[in-house]
Formats: structure tokens, C-alpha cells, sequence
């Protein structure tokens, strides 16, 4: 159990390291006053580019890949209980959404949870990009798609069949995700929602047509 908490708290202060801040310092750049104000990577695309964004995902995924390592890589090789690699996935998400080294505003937590997915149980992602994708071209919207994406983690885990602790952990992804785009749901509500219109399939189908 200590071993458990020790790792937990390693993870959360590596989640804390965002991406967005950290490179946006190299571009005397803080992404929390553009846009949606949010240090996420759809956020660090509208205000830095391509390029920034990208650097932006792989750390914050990644972040996700080293928490969930760390019970094995902590533990001297000993093989790890499914409560280890989760729970530190989870405690990273958390540090990535309230980073302590950037006053506890930080991202939503996608890609980081991604990162999680990627060692805890990677073929659940397929299903998972899948609705992203698919939910992202039909309406614009990547908050949505996001959250369809989550909650999709949640049977694709029990489909999979992993253990108890596994599918505890993506029903807390699935929630936490819901939480963190909340205002995106108010703004899809009252219809401010940002849409990514370059992505949406019926404006590739008019171009065509």
C-alpha cells in the first residue's frame, strides 16, 4: 500500500509537468491566454501551430506512458498488481488537469489518459480512436468527441476482459474526462461550441461534389 501511495504521488508531479506550458516558455508563450484558455493540445494548436501542438501531445501522452510504468520500474521488476499501473495512470491525469508547478490550471487530461491506455491496456484504444474519429468528422466538435471517446474505454476494457481495477480505472477516466469538458457541454448547449470545420465530412463531400 505505501509502495502504492509512493508511486501515486511520483505520478501526479510528472502529470504536473505540462507540455503546453513547458515548451511555451521556449515561445515566450502562455496558451491559458489564448483561445479557450485551456493547456491542452487543441488549445496549443489554435495558439502556437502544427509543430507546437505536436510537441505538446507526445510529452503529455507520454507523461501518461512513464506513470503507468512506474510500479514495475519502482518495484525492482517484481510483476505488477492492476491497481499500480492504474492507479498512477490516474494520479498523472489529475496532475496534468491541476499541475502543482503551474498554479493547478492545466489541461483535460486526454492525452495523458491516452498514454495511460497505451501500457495498461493498448487495444482498447482502437475502439477508442475509432469514436473519436468517427465523432469528430460527423459533428466538429473535439470536446465531444473526447468524451464519447472515454466513455467508450469503459466497454471496450470489459469487452477485453482485464481486471477489476482496469475497468475501475477507465470508468474514472470516462468520468473525470465528462468533468474536465463540462464547460465544453454547457458551450455545445447554448451553441458557442468552437467547431473544427476543415475536419467535418460534409465539407469534403461539397468540395467533391
Amino acid at each position: 500500500m505505501l509502495s502504492l501511495i509512493a508511486n501515486s504521488v511520483i505520478a501526479y508531479l510528472i502529470g504536473s509537468l505540462s507540455g503546453s506550458l513547458l515548451l511555451g516558455r521556449l515561445k515566450h508563450l502562455d496558451i491559458r491566454n489564448f483561445g479557450s484558455g485551456n493547456a491542452g493540445g487543441t488549445n496549443a494548436l489554435r495558439a502556437g501551430g502544427f509543430t507546437f501542438a505536436l510537441g505538446v501531445v507526445v510529452i503529455d501522452v507520454g507523461k501518461g506512458v512513464l506513470a503507468a510504468t512506474l510500479p514495475l520500474c519502482l518495484d525492482w521488476g517484481s510483476p505488477a498488481h492492476p491497481a499500480g499501473p492504474s492507479a498512477c495512470a490516474m494520479a498523472a491525469i489529475v496532475g496534468h488537469c491541476y499541475p502543482i508547478w503551474h498554479g493547478f490550471r492545466g489541461g483535460k487530461g486526454a492525452a495523458t489518459a491516452v498514454g495511460g491506455v497505451l501500457v495498461i491496456q493498448p487495444l482498447a484504444l482502437v475502439p477508442m480512436l475509432a469514436v473519436w474519429l468517427l465523432c469528430l468528422t460527423i459533428t466538429g466538435w473535439v470536446g465531444l468527441a473526447t468524451m464519447l471517446a472515454g466513455i467508450t474505454l469503459v466497454p471496450a476494457l470489459a469487452w477485453l476482459d482485464v481486471a477489476r481495477e482496469v475497468i475501475v480505472f477507465g470508468v474514472a477516466v470516462a468520468l473525470f474526462l465528462v468533468f474536465t469538458h463540462r464547460k465544453n457541454i454547457r458551450a455545445m448547449l447554448d451553441g458557442s461550441e468552437y467547431r473544427f470545420e476543415r475536419v467535418r465530412l460534409r465539407n469534403w463531400i461539397r468540395r467533391d461534389s
